[in-house]
């Protein structure tokens, strides 16, 4: 039928909160989004129903982890950098993958995704650009090829000086990575230098060890430095 779900009134669970100076209307009701507090505006399952009235933002960061997202808050990051937060809570729900779709290609928006430097981190900004192995065929609607990872990576490790909070790698954290290696999504130089680096320091590295440096150092230093410097990985 060439639809979504969503719009057959089939909707998955809701995931993900959402702040920054963006107003929608939803349910007959305008929301801004700038205006909801510390909780945010709960992403629906179904982001057909909604309409984006306007946005005022100079890019959008999706952040893994809700506890990121929720110290990015209380740094009045969305405010200090006239940004767009998007927490997904870990992998990105459809509700959320399609709202930054939309934000992207409706209102030309910078997507940036901040991660765990690790395969699953990996993997779930992968999603976010290229899709879901399952939901492949809708791709062209769910995924924003337009994004840029920003999040913690091998290099961060010395440039910041955290080898101290680091992880060591379980097995399984091993076989994620080269099944990653073999992944089209993951074939270009970048990625495949990372993760095999990743590999051989045997290694992983959280969000939440950016609070050994200060627990303001994220969004004064570590996030506005990667995208004034255009420290992306593709």
């Amino acid at each position: 039928m060439d639809v979504l779900r969503e719009q057959l009134h089939l909707n998955a669970d809701k995931s993900g909160t959402l702040h920054g100076n963006i107003t929608i209307q939803d349910a007959g009701d305008t929301i801004d989004c700038s205006k909801q507090g510390m909780g945010g505006y709960a992403i629906p399952s179904n982001i057909e129903r909604i309409t984006i009235k306007s946005v005022d933002a100079d890019y959008g960061l999706v952040i893994e982890t809700s506890g990121m997202g929720d110290r990015l808050k209380e740094e009045k990051f969305d405010k200090k950098n006239n940004a767009i937060l998007i927490s997904t809570g870990g992998q990105a729900s459809r509700g959320a993958r399609r709202l930054v779709h939309r934000l992207a290609k409706e209102f030309d928006l910078p997507i940036y995704v901040f991660t765990d430097g690790d395969p699953y981190g990996y993997y779930i900004y992968n999603v976010i650009k290229c899709g879901s192995i399952n939901l492949a065929y809708l791709s062209e609607r769910l995924a924003t090829p337009e994004s840029r990872f920003i999040g913690m990576r091998m290099t961060d490790i010395d440039k910041y000086g955290l080898d101290k909070v680091t992880e060591k790698l379980k097995p399984q954290d091993e076989k994620r990575i080269q099944e990653e290696l073999s992944y089209p999504w993951f074939n270009s130089k970048e990625w495949q230098e990372e993760l095999k680096t990743m590999l051989k320091k045997k290694v992983r590295i959280e969000q939440q060890a950016l609070a050994y440096k200060s627990l303001s150092f994220v969004a004064d230093e570590y996030l506005p430095g990667k995208i004034s410097e255009g420290d992306f990985l593709p």
